[in-house]
């Protein structure tokens, strides 16, 4: 009888999509809002209360996520350098067609650095990750209160007196949210496989959408932005 040879495929995680796909929605909505804020002056504090809370939970779940994520991951570098370039690409785009925005280390960026920091904490135990991911956070405020004179170091979360960024994720605090995204993965995913059976009907989609975070995440502003343009000036 003839072997099968082939490699066993690693499936997918389905709740890992789903908490990816659920932070992708949440921070689309929460673009929404700041668009309407920002270019329409719709009175709308997006930076207050349910809101806030709405960006920041998205913000903690994709990185979060991600640092799940990096450790199922065998192309990690070459992710990296893909999400730094494109968070360059926006950088231009944005520059071009909303004069006076500015992206400095945002979220693309960011992960980007994330991952190619990865392997140097890859072999710490999950209990070392998850202390170590806690000082960077609760060093954040810290950090940002640091008299500094230049931007060089706001990749870190040292800015200058001067720094204005639409999208900004220094390393200090939100690298510690990132290593606890790999400290759970070493407690929680030790088999390698999902702790649900299948995802049900209304979680399906969402998890649909946490398998293409990126594609949704480069189109969603421009398609938000004519939307909203085609509201205001044309009904």
């Amino acid at each position: 009888m003839e072997k099968n040879m082939a490699k066993p495929v690693q499936q997918r995680l389905w709740e890992i999509d789903a908490i990816r796909g659920t932070a992708l929605l949440l921070m689309i909505a929460y673009h929404l809002l700041y668009d309407l804020k920002e270019f329409y002056n719709v009175n709308i504090a997006y930076n207050q209360g349910l809101y806030f809370i709405i960006g920041k939970t998205a913000a903690i779940l994709f990185i979060l996520i991600a640092g799940v994520s990096s450790t199922f991951s065998k192309k990690n570098t070459r992710r990296a350098f893909k999400l730094i370039a494109w968070g360059y690409v926006i950088y231009i785009v944005m520059y071009l067609v909303v004069p006076g925005s500015n992206i400095v280390f945002g979220i693309l960026q960011f992960l980007g650095v994330c991952l190619l920091l990865y392997p140097v904490f890859n072999n710490f135990s999950p209990y070392w990750l998850a202390a170590i991911g806690t000082i960077i956070i609760l060093a954040g405020d810290a950090a940002s209160q640091l008299p500094v004179s230049h931007n060089w170091l706001a990749p870190l979360g040292l800015m200058g007196p001067d720094f204005y960024s639409v999208d900004y994720f220094p390393l200090i605090p939100w690298f510690g949210v990132f290593l606890w995204g790999i400290s759970i993965r070493k407690l929680v995913y030790k088999q390698n496989s999902s702790l649900f059976a299948t995802a049900n009907r209304f979680l399906k989609p969402v998890a649909a959408v946490g398998k293409h975070t990126l594609i949704i995440y480069l189109i969603h502003q421009p398609l938000i932005m004519a939307a909203l343009y085609v509201i205001f000036h044309h009904i």
